[in-house]
Formats: structure tokens, sequence, C-alpha cells
């Protein structure tokens, strides 16, 4: 640390209880009341270098300085330079002398070689020339953070900092290439205020890459910023007073929020988990809609390369255990950047809730950003958010008051094209379904419309074909893409299995309402059954066949009673569907549902005749 000395003559000050004098030959003439502490001095040394003293002892020999900075101290100290008795100045007390000289006008309007000239010049000749002593000055304005900045002090100190981080010819300059700048647990030992301006300021010379300035957020973040858990907001509390937590909350708030705005533009600058931690702090916090849009929006950039926990965000706003509105509005703007980078238009995705910000209002700093969204729209960081977004649904699926509509819009957030296989996303549903048990009929159908049965891996069918909490609908069309699937690997029953297809969709679409009754009951149970591995109980003769067909139709009439309310997609496969297809359809269903997987060619060769013949006898 460099020191710089004033004066030469011998400490000649003693203290005698609360009172502080000099020895001298010559009695005192003037009383001042610091800080409790009464200094007995002489007006000549001091009256002519203190403006102040000169104009409080025009008319009285006491005098009273309320409020003096650095206190006691720093006058001491003052007091000893009016008078050449040798001072030590350094980066530990340069800040409250400068003050307290400022305080008492020890100007060079009052003297030639005043204190005041003297601690400017050691400022900018030495101290803030060096790393460790202008880092100290700068903690050191934040105690007196008024009288520094109207002295010009903090700006100084702040400009010295980011000069000694940017500039080229100092060791600064190896954090413009290094991912863990050596300077980052320096500055994270500053008040936020100090460090956002320094890094502000460090930004804008624009010699430090954004690499750089996102490991030092990411360093004050772990110094400073408390951990959010599930249960909350953890914050240490120096005396667990209600008081004490509400200023601690205050300041993580503003933390949170200075943070946010000194993001580097670009794309890769901090990673998705940290900016979903800050989205995470800011959602318990409380902070501003324009600190957690501007984290939303950063954090849809990168979404394939965060992680389940990353999005499980604890809840304050509802019943919720997790914010499920957080991460939808990162996919709604995921979507929006990637129909930007595609060239389509914009508009409001369908569950928009109208927080989306034009265009023209966004920051000139992300067009860069904007554009690089394409890497984003790649078929293989799609196929990563899928994953993600099916793993976050298994999670929030154990929540018993998650609402089944957020569960939903979640699930069709993301594209088609991002999901490969639905085993994750039918773990999901069947998590949810199993965590409310009370769902109604209809609500279950509207889950299950997410699913795509075709992509359910050979594990995940066997499950479903025998889930009880499936609606009929789906185990049928997980029977029947099965069977399907095994037929075509079987060889030429591949193409009879195919044709078939029509059918069992005609007769979805008119039994998606599975009527009640005893003999609906009887056939959703036989149907499981056979899906459990059951020995199917049909005759396969054209008399059994027969039967099949009269029970299909006397089900299908009392359907035709009741009034259809489920999706226009379905209504469209009874409209296409052929009259004689739908007709037979139940029993080459049964048929079908009933092959084993090892003879699906024998079984179908059996089915098809008999199925002609009574094609025949009903036109006769």
């Amino acid at each position: 640390m460099k020191l710089m000395k004033l004066g030469a003559r011998p400490d000649t000050f003693f203290t005698s209880g609360p009172v502080r004098s000099v020895y001298t030959e010559v009695a005192t003439d003037l009383q001042i009341l610091v800080d409790h502490c009464l200094f007995r001095l002489h007006k000549f040394p001091l009256l002519s270098k203190c403006l102040l003293l000169q104009a409080l002892c025009a008319d009285s020999d006491a005098v009273e300085l309320p409020g003096f900075p650095g206190g006691a101290e720093a006058f001491e100290a003052c007091a000893k330079f009016c008078y050449g008795i040798a001072v030590t100045v350094g980066a530990h007390n340069v800040v409250p002398l400068r003050c307290a000289a400022a305080h008492l006008g020890m100007t060079e309007a009052a003297d030639r070689g005043n204190l005041g000239a003297k601690l400017d010049a050691f400022l900018a000749s030495c101290l803030l020339r060096r790393w460790r002593d202008a880092l100290a000055v700068l903690r050191a304005t934040a105690r007196h953070a008024a009288a520094c900045e109207e002295l010009g002090v903090t700006p100084r100190c702040v400009e010295a900092v980011a000069i000694l981080i940017t500039d080229p010819g100092s060791s600064a300059s190896e954090a413009g290439c290094s991912s863990s700048p050596w300077w980052a647990p320096d500055v994270s030992e500053l008040g936020v205020d100090l460090f956002w301006r320094v890094m502000v300021a460090v930004k804008a010379a624009g010699t430090v890459k954004g690499r750089a300035v996102g490991d030092a957020l990411k360093v004050y973040a772990r110094r400073w910023l408390p951990n959010v858990a599930k249960s909350g907001y953890l914050v240490e509390q120096t005396d667990g007073s209600t008081g004490s937590a509400d200023v601690a909350a205050t300041n993580h708030r503003f933390l949170v929020e200075k943070m946010a705005s000194l993001l580097p533009a670009e794309r890769n600058a901090v990673s998705c988990s940290f900016l979903l931690k800050l989205l995470k702090a800011a959602n318990v916090l409380c902070a501003s809609a324009a600190t957690k849009a501007e984290l939303t929006r950063r954090a849809a950039l990168q979404l394939e390369d965060a992680s389940v926990s990353d999005l499980l965000i604890p809840s304050c706003a509802s019943e919720t255990l997790y914010d499920v509105d957080a991460v939808m509005g990162i996919l709604e703007e995921l979507a929006l950047r990637q129909a930007a980078a595609a060239g389509i238009p914009e508009a409001s995705p369908p569950h928009a809730r109208g927080h989306r910000r034009s265009r023209s209002a966004e920051s000139s700093e992300f067009e860069g950003a904007r554009r690089s969204t394409s890497a984003a729209a790649s078929h293989g960081a799609m196929v990563r958010i899928g994953r993600l977004v099916d793993g976050f649904l298994m999670e929030v699926a154990k929540d018993p008051n998650l609402p089944l509509n957020k569960l939903v819009a979640i699930a069709e957030a993301v594209p088609d094209c991002a999901r490969p296989e639905h085993d994750d996303l039918y773990r999901a549903v069947d998590t949810y379904l199993r965590v409310h048990p009370e769902m109604d009929k209809s609500s279950r159908k509207k889950l299950c419309r997410v699913l795509n049965c075709r992509k359910l891996s050979e594990t995940a069918s066997m499950h479903a074909a025998q889930n009880e909490l499936l609606p009929l609908r789906v185990v049928v069309q997980v029977l029947f893409f099965e069977n399907a699937r095994a037929a075509a690997l079987s060889g030429p029953g591949a193409s009879r299995v195919a044709g078939v297809a029509g059918g069992v969709k005609a007769l979805l679409a008119k039994t998606r309402r599975e009527a009640g009754g005893e003999e609906a009951t009887m056939d959703e149970q036989r149907l499981r059954g056979l899906a459990g591995g059951a020995p199917g109980d049909e005759d396969w003769s054209v008399e059994g066949l027969k039967r099949a067909a009269s029970r299909i139709s006397t089900l299908r009439m009392k359907l035709e009673e009741e009034e259809d309310d489920d999706d226009a997609d379905d209504g469209a496969f009874v409209h296409r569907a052929r009259p004689g297809l739908v007709r037979s359809a139940s029993s080459r269903v049964r048929a079908l549902c009933a092959i084993p997987a090892g003879k699906p060619k024998r079984m179908l060769s059996r089915l098809w005749p008999s199925s002609r013949s009574i094609a025949g006898s009903e036109r006769h």
C-alpha cells in the first residue's frame, strides 16, 4: 500500500479523558466539540487554513461540529496538519480526510498548498494508479457516499478501476481472453451500486469480452445472492427480526435488478442455468416486471442448455408448488424468436397472456442475439427442449393443485418435431391421472389428446394398454398401433392391417363418448383383458362375428342418441368413414386386438374371409 507523509514536526497531541489537546507554551484559546470529544486548540494555526472555522469563531471561542465526516479521528488529523505535525495518509484514511478537509474549507482559497489539494494530487498520481489501492479507496467511498459524490472522488475511483481492468497495457488485459477474470473476486467485494457502476464502465470500454463480464456477474451473485430453494427464499438474518429480513429482501431485490441490467448482449456470455437462477430469485423477491421479462427473454435464447431443476421455479402467487406461468412465458418467447428468425410475421402465440413486447421496444443490444436464434431452432436443439419440457411436466404433474389447462398448455407449447417419442410425456400424463383420481371422463380425454400413440415405445404401449386410468379410446389406439406394428414386422399381413385403419378411426370417433350400461362395460373389460394378455373368448366363426357386429350396431344406436361434444378432428373421421366400413369395424377391431403378436398373418387370414361372408350376407 502506498503511503504519503505530510508535515515533519513530532506529535504533541495528548488525550485526557474526553479532552484532547496539544503541548505548547501558549495557552489554548479555542474549544471545538466533535463527536462527543472536546478539542482544546489554538485559533491561529486552525483559522489560517480552515474557512469554516473562520466563519464560526468570529463571535465565539467554543464551536460544535455535529455530523463531522470521519469523526474525531479525521478532525484530529486535519488539526495536526494545521500545526505541521507529521500525518500519514494512505488508502485506508484518504477518503475520510478528504471529506473532512472539504467540510472545514481547507482549500487553496484559504491557504496555498492546503490539505485538500495535496490529497487530490496523491489520489491522482499514486493511489488510483495501483489496483489494490484504487479498489480500497473505492470501497471507502461507500461510507461517505454523498460527500464523495459531490467532491467527484467516487466517479474518479470508478473510472480508475475500470481503466485498470480494460487497459491493454495493464495486467487486467488478460480478462479480455480469460473465462475466469482475475479481477472478479476483488470487484465482488464492492457494494451493488459501486459494482454496477464499474461494470457499466467496463462494458462501455468494449475491450473486455462478454464471457468475462458474465463470469464476473456469476462470482458476484455467488458472493451476495442467497439461495432459492423449493420452500422459498433463504436469507441469513443477523438478529432474526422482521425488519431485518425486509431490509435484506429489498437489498437483494435491488441486486437482482441491477444484475439483470448488466447481462452482456452475447448469447452465451452466461449460462442458462445462471439466468434461471436469477429468474427464481426475481420471482421470489417480487422484482420488477421489466427484470422478469428481461430474464425470460434471455433464458429463451438458450433454453436447450438448461436442466429440469433449473425450470423448477418456486411459486409465490398461487397454491401450486412451481411457477408454471414463468416456464410458459419462456416457451412463448422462444416461439416468437423462432418465428422472427424464420421471417414469419410476429403474432401472439395461442397461450399468450398479453405481455409480449413489440419489436420496436427491443433494445438494440439484442439484434445480434436475435439473429443467432436460428441455432436454437435447429432440430437437435428442439429435441433437447422437448425432452426438457417433458421432464418438467413429469415433475409438476405430481402437484395436486396444478390445473389441467396449465399442464396441457405447457405440453402443447412444444412443437411436434421436438418430440420424436412420447414416453416421457405419457409418464407425465399417467402421473397426473394418478394424482387426480377424481377427474371426470371429459377431462381425461382432454389430457390424453396431447399424446401421440404412434410415438410410444413398446414398453410404454404395454403399460398404456393395461392402464385403467386412460380413456378406452386411447387404449384402443394403443392396441391398434401395436398390432399394426407387429403385423408390419411379420410381412404380408401389414397391408391387410393398414386397410383396417379407416374403420378403426371411424369406430373410435363414434365411441369417444363411451356409453354407460352393462354391455359397454363388459366390452371395455374384455378389451383391457386382451391388452393384459388374457386369452380371448371371442368366437371367430361366422356366427360369432355376426353376434359381435350386432352388439356393436346396438351400441352405435345408443351413442347416436347422445350429444357429441368432442373435437372437430374426431368428427372429421366419422364424416369421412363409409357406412359399410363403420358397420364392420367392431368385429375387425376385436379380431385385431386378439391377434397374438407372433401370429398376425394366420389370424388375419381367418378374419378377412369371415368378414367378407358377413358383408355378403348383409347385402342379401
